[in-house]
């Protein structure tokens, strides 16, 4: 993704203000810091390019899943709908916070769908943890009222993409609460680093407090000041927040750059028999980091990868890479092979993990096929990208026929 493809003078700009200080904690230390707060800085920002009311950067995406979760007060024992194609990040941060994920169907636009958080709801369903998967967005407006309708606690993980949008709102707010990826493979990189947003200040206060061990912040005396809740340290140091505040800055023209060049990719492959692409409910709000193949099948999506393999091209295929974004990789999981007991243990698991009857979701993944996009490509890098695809793809489906 093009986090590091822009790395440079602006992100050592902001390190060296930390450094300079010495001070590389985010809280605290008033007087050595001379005002260098770059953790606050990188929220503020954050809330500037979504519309957010509230940010709270953290150590990592994976710890923004589970403060948002725990900040919307999902935890011991409540079911939570997640999708089967996400990081598995997504489904250890339910179980980390105590709840039970129970697996619901995606569709062609790589989310949940309504129908499939629909048919998972139990009486012990609390909340959907949707996965705005492979930079696009969910069917929204069909969600939302699934969630209304039985009063589940909406958590958006939009670690794949940040400042995508559905009708003119940021994905991540449509939601109780939402999280970014800051990883070194995310649109933009802190090194490691998440962010969690929410509109509801309540929320933010429970978050605030939850990722540093229950410190309410108020005053200057760490250690001494109130804990009003217990929590655990998710806490983002000073040097990812300053890279983070620098590449927080960049996204909007990485969005035009991975936008046009999306378009020179769709314009050239839309006119390749037996492909088409992943759903978009908002085509205007695509993050763009991703080109979202699908063939008409599984066994067509395999020749096209063997082609791709030889002709040197980098597509990939979730359902036949163990990559960690697929249930079908997930054995420790369904295994439940973990260092220590977690409450799934005690409660029992809400589904037979090892059985799983997900075949939308199987068909969704087995032709599958995506590309990461680069803003640094030229426009003839793309052209001759797309047309090395499309070769490969005309190659296989001919075999086929």
């Amino acid at each position: 993704m093009p986090g590091t493809e822009l790395f440079g003078a602006e992100e050592k700009k902001e390190i060296n203000d930390v450094l300079e200080t010495g001070i590389l904690f985010r809280y605290n230390h008033d007087a050595q810091r001379n005002n260098i707060w770059k953790a606050r800085e990188f929220e503020n920002e954050v809330k500037k390019l979504l519309g957010a009311k509230y940010a709270h950067a953290v150590s990592s995406g994976s710890t923004a899943v589970a403060c948002a979760l725990a900040s919307a007060g999902i935890g011991a024992g409540d079911e939570v709908i997640v999708p089967p194609f996400t990081f598995i990040a997504s489904v250890e941060a339910v179980l980390f916070v105590g709840a039970l994920p129970v697996f619901a169907e995606i569709d062609e636009t790589l989310c949940l769908s309504a129908k499939g958080i629909k048919a998972a709801i139990t009486p012990k369903t609390k909340a959907v943890l949707l996965v705005h998967m492979c930079g696009g967005m969910a069917q929204m407006d069909e969600i939302l009222a699934v969630c209304k309708e039985h009063n589940l606690t909406l958590v958006e993980d939009a670690g794949q993409a940040f400042a995508a949008s559905y009708k003119g709102t940021s994905v991540g707010l449509m939601g109780q609460t939402g999280c970014y990826s800051f990883d070194f493979f995310k649109i933009a990189t802190a090194g490691e680093g998440g962010v969690m947003v929410t509109n509801d200040e309540q929320t933010y206060k429970n978050a605030d407090c939850y990722s540093d061990h229950g410190h309410s912040h108020v005053g200057n005396n760490r250690g001494m000041e109130p804990h009003p809740l217990l929590g655990f340290n998710y806490r983002i140091g000073e040097l990812s927040a300053a890279i983070g505040l620098a590449q927080t800055r960049k996204v909007p023209f990485i969005l035009e750059k991975n936008r046009e060049h999306k378009k020179i990719l769709t314009d050239i492959l839309s006119k390749v028999p037996g492909l088409s692409f992943s759903k978009l409910p908002d085509p205007s709000g695509d993050s763009a980091t991703f080109l979202n193949l699908f063939l008409p099948d599984t066994e067509s999506a395999k020749r096209v990868i063997d082609e791709f393999n030889k002709a040197g091209v980098a597509g990939f295929n979730y359902w036949f890479l163990n990559m960690y974004h697929f249930i079908n990789q997930w054995d420790h999981l369904k295994e439940l092979k973990v260092a220590a007991k977690l409450p799934i243990h005690l409660l029992g698991a809400p589904q037979d993990y090892k059985n799983l009857h997900l075949p939308k979701s199987q068909e969704v993944v087995g032709r599958l096929i995506s590309f990461g996009i680069r803003c640094t490509w030229t426009g003839e890098e793309v052209k001759a990208l797309a047309n090395k695809i499309a070769g490969c793809v005309t190659k296989a489906m001919a075999v086929q026929a």
